[in-house]
Order: C-alpha cells, then sequence, then structure tokens
C-alpha cells in the first residue's frame, strides 16, 4: 500500500464533547440548520449566525484530542506511504493530535472570510455583523465554514487523492450528506479497499467492504494498531 485516505465526520469528536447534529440538547438542537447553517440564513439574521459560531468556536477550543484523533496522527507518523485525513469537522482537533496533512472540506472554525475578497485570516474569539476585512476593508466578515447549498473545499484534489488511494476509510460519517457520501464508490471504482469505521452503520454501509463499529475511541485506534502491525510497523 502506497496511499491511505480517511474521511472524518462528527462521530470522531462527539468523544471530546463536541456534539453530532442529531444529539439532544446540543447546540444544533436548539437552532434551525436554515437559520444558523446557509447563506439565506446569515443573509437573514447574521447576528445570530456570529452568535452560534461564537459558542462553537470557544466548544471547539476547549475540547481536546481523543484516542482516535491520536491513533490517525500515529498512523501518519509511523506508516511508510502516505496518509491524508479528509475531514468534513470544523474544530481542529486532528491538528491539535498532530495530523499535519489535512484537509478541512467544510472549512474550520478558527478562521474567517471576507465575502467580498475572499481574503481568509484567523478569526477572532468574537465575530459580529459588520466584521470588517484587514485587506479590502468591507464589512463583510463571516464564519469561514461552508455552509448547506455551497461548495465543498478542496473537491478537485479530493477526488485525484480518492482515485489514487490504496485503502479508504470513513470513520465517523453518516453517509447522509453529500458529495461526502459518494466518497467511498469512488474509491472503490479506483481499486481501493474500503472501510467504514462507526458508532453504528452508515447510510452507506453496503458500499463499504470491510466495517467496523464501537465508540472510535475504541474502534479506530484498534484499526490502526492492526493496520501497522500488518504493515510490519
Amino acid at each position: 500500500m502506497d496511499k491511505i485516505v480517511i474521511l472524518t465526520g462528527a462521530g470522531i469528536s462527539a468523544e471530546s464533547g463536541l456534539g453530532t447534529f442529531r444529539d439532544e440538547g446540543g447546540l444544533w438542537a436548539r437552532h434551525r440548520i436554515e437559520d444558523v447553517a446557509t447563506p439565506e440564513g446569515f443573509a437573514r439574521n447574521p447576528a445570530l449566525v456570529h452568535e452560534f459560531y461564537n459558542a462553537r468556536r470557544v466548544q471547539a477550543a476547549q475540547a481536546r484530542p481523543n484516542a482516535a484523533h491520536e491513533a490517525l496522527s500515529r498512523l501518519e507518523r509511523d506508516y511508510g506511504g502516505e496518509v491524508l485525513i479528509v475531514t468534513q469537522n470544523v474544530d481542529g482537533l486532528h491538528e491539535a493530535a498532530g495530523s499535519r496533512n489535512v484537509l478541512h472540506m467544510h472549512g474550520i472554525l478558527s478562521g474567517a472570510l471576507c465575502a467580498a475578497c475572499d481574503h481568509r485570516w484567523p478569526a477572532p474569539d468574537h465575530m459580529a455583523p459588520g466584521q470588517q476585512c484587514p485587506v479590502c476593508g468591507a464589512p463583510a466578515g463571516r464564519p469561514d465554514i461552508v455552509w448547506f447549498g455551497e461548495m465543498p473545499y478542496y473537491m478537485d484534489r479530493i477526488w485525484d487523492e480518492l482515485r489514487s488511494a490504496d485503502v479508504f476509510a470513513a470513520i465517523g460519517t453518516s453517509g447522509n450528506v453529500y458529495p461526502a457520501a459518494a466518497f467511498v464508490q469512488d474509491a472503490d471504482r479506483a481499486g481501493a479497499h474500503t472501510v467504514e469505521l462507526n458508532l453504528e452503520p452508515s447510510a452507506v454501509v453496503s458500499d463499504f467492504a470491510e466495517t467496523h463499529f464501537g465508540p472510535a475511541t475504541r474502534i479506530v485506534p484498534d484499526w490502526v494498531d492492526t493496520l501497522l502491525r500488518r504493515l510490519g510497523m
């Protein structure tokens, strides 16, 4: 094997205290997606959207990587080939665990984006309507997050990476959000061995050749240990 491509979703960060869309009582449960995670919602009520992402930013800054994040960092460090993490998560916990080859297809909470000129800069702890861009000066700052209805980042590169992968693994994903839900099919057509690691079967579980179910902090380290042992590392 030369290349391992790993897709991660909210399930890998849940045990670090960061809620998924479906968690009862969490941030998402108190807001409609249409209000806080769409361009139309931001246009209607930018103050509400900024308030929502300010809270998520604080929550993510307080979170710490768990054993699953650390196992993937170890895989990148000890594996002889290439390990690429494509994450739907916006929390930065992969980098905090030591992973370096990470693509944030849905953006990141620690970033700000100018809607006028597309300049990106580190987000302050608190963003508000009229946030000024440090480059063009437009009062058009927004969270550097890909909202529903927007195109995820790095898609051309991701498709290329999937088609040259020897192993494709999806960790903590629901299989309900596209285009990420189609990654397994693309990787499989290109000849990759496909693996799902999840708390419970995803909506696309039948597309995977190998499956492991349980808490991410248990099944991901076990999978990494087995993979490295099989490769004599």
